[in-house]
């Protein structure tokens, strides 16, 4: 391209070599480090739409770098092709390592139009840009939007009329369709070129073809807009969940109302602990519910999964529970029944439970599990754990029998039933050790809510994966 006076400015002078090389290095650095990150999140196969906005921004970093390598490279060359005459061929600058010739990111073109000759000077790069034989002469600026689509070529036309009128530097984009029937999108950056008496003599320009850049950018729009859509109905489920589970569980803040009292009756407490890693609730409840006969109800469960799903789930099986218990069903026969229930449901779904039938008048215990942690027995100032009857998870086996056990209480006593996760990241005999060891502080508290508190003392303030509710339910004296 000829030498030029800027409507505006002189051209600024190239930097060095050795300065365009080191920022060479630099972003190629860059981009082995990007690419790195990239593959890492892209083998993972999570399709949470932030995982996908992050993999997006990454291949949009990635092309931003690809684009600015290629720019760096022809920097530090020089002019990579010179415009062909009718009969040249398409001559292509050397592509930086990592991007083949061809490929659309490397694709940066020149052209000249000469106002005064109404000839047109474009470079190899731009007939490829556009498709077109690089045999056939260059199209003039009263040609070139014939390749510019309909709703493009108002934009493309008040550009070149600014900077041929007024001076003014073009930056713009339009969409071409190439004859291959492919549409690209086109950056156009160009300027005005002075004759010697100051009047508008061409026009140059560079044009590059940015279709992946906002093929990429426009799945970035995409993708954070599906994580902004999938964060509102994260909430709106958070909301519903919550709801439910305030509608079905008794308050987890403290004592729960019951309202036999005397001796052999039973003093009873429970608190609900939440994740701190999902923000959506699960499946976990607890119970406390006197019966027509005297009995009183005790149970805590277990429903997979998190959500709306599983906290209506939830509220099912609870429902169930207390539903059967007062209709006289026995832990063993209840467990068996709420396994029929969620065979038979829709949507499949495992739970955990333990349920307990106290009859304060022997102070006798009944009680069954469903691949539950079983329920801790504390007796002056000592603890163990119950032996578990038979019993495997709900949903897991058509048809599964559930056993039954049966223990003595005394006055005093007192029960501790949990779900899992109260104690994450220990082992199951490291958190029963954990519990165990609250014996002298459960000797020392007069009611249930205290030894609740101490429980939240204990556990409440580590960090869970999941949420953990807790039941304490003491025998009266």
């Amino acid at each position: 391209m000829p030498s030029h006076v800027s409507a505006d400015r002189p051209a600024a002078q190239p930097p060095g070599r050795g300065s365009v090389e080191a920022l060479i290095s630099q972003t190629r650095r860059l981009k082995g480090d990007v690419d790195a990150v990239r593959r890492d999140t892209r083998s993972d196969g999570s399709d949470h739409p932030r995982d996908r906005w992050q993999r997006a921004l990454y291949d949009l970093a990635l092309h931003q770098l690809n684009d600015l390598d290629e720019h760096l490279a022809q920097l530090r060359d020089g002019p990579a092709a010179l415009p062909p005459g009718p009969d040249a061929g398409p001559v292509r600058p050397p592509a930086p390592a990592g991007i083949p010739h061809g490929s659309l990111l490397s694709r940066v073109g020149s052209a000249e139009w000469n106002l005064l000759t109404d000839e047109a000077s474009w470079s190899g790069e731009l007939y490829q840009i556009l498709g077109r034989d690089p045999a056939a002469p260059a199209l003039t600026l009263d040609e070139l939007p014939a390749l510019v689509l309909d709703e493009d070529r108002p934009g493309l036309t008040a550009m070149v009329t600014d900077c041929l009128v007024d001076a003014k530097p073009i930056d713009g984009e339009f969409r071409v369709l190439r004859p291959d029937g492919n549409v690209r999108t086109v950056h156009m950056m160009g300027e005005p070129v002075l004759g010697g008496d100051g009047s508008t003599a061409s026009m140059w320009a560079v044009l590059r073809d940015v279709s992946e850049l906002r093929r990429s950018q426009r799945t970035v729009r995409e993708t954070r807009d599906s994580m902004r859509h999938q964060r509102r109905r994260d909430q709106t489920e958070q909301r519903l969940a919550a709801e439910l589970q305030e509608a079905a569980l008794p308050p987890g803040r403290g004592a729960l109302r019951l309202s036999h009292r005397g001796p052999g009756t039973l003093d009873a407490a429970a608190h609900y602990l939440p994740s701190g890693a999902s923000a959506l609730l699960g499946g976990d409840w607890y119970d406390a519910l006197e019966l027509p006969d005297g009995d009183t109800l005790l149970s805590v469960g277990d429903l997979t999964g998190h959500g709306v799903a599983v906290a209506s789930g939830m509220t099912m099986l609870l429902g169930a529970v207390r539903g059967m218990a007062m209709a006289g069903a026995q832990p063993g026969q209840l467990m068996s029944l709420l396994n029929q229930l969620l065979d038979a449901t829709v949507q499949p779904a495992l739970g955990s439970a333990v349920c307990c039938r106290y009859r304060p008048t022997t102070r006798t215990l009944t009680w069954a599990q469903a691949g539950h942690p079983a329920p801790l027995l504390f007796r002056d100032g000592t603890g163990c754990v119950l032996s578990a009857p038979d019993g495997v998870l709900l949903g897991a086996t058509s048809g599964a029998g559930y056993g039954q056990a049966e223990v003595a209480l005394e006055p005093g006593d007192l029960l501790l039933l949990h779900t899992d996760g109260l104690l994450p990241g220990h082992s199951a005999a490291d958190s029963l050790d954990r519990l165990l060891g609250l014996s002298p502080r459960f000797g020392a508290a007069r009611t249930a809510q205290d030894c609740v508190r101490a429980v939240i003392e204990e556990f409440g303030e580590t960090e869970r994966e999941d949420e953990a509710c807790v039941l304490i339910a003491k025998v009266s004296e």
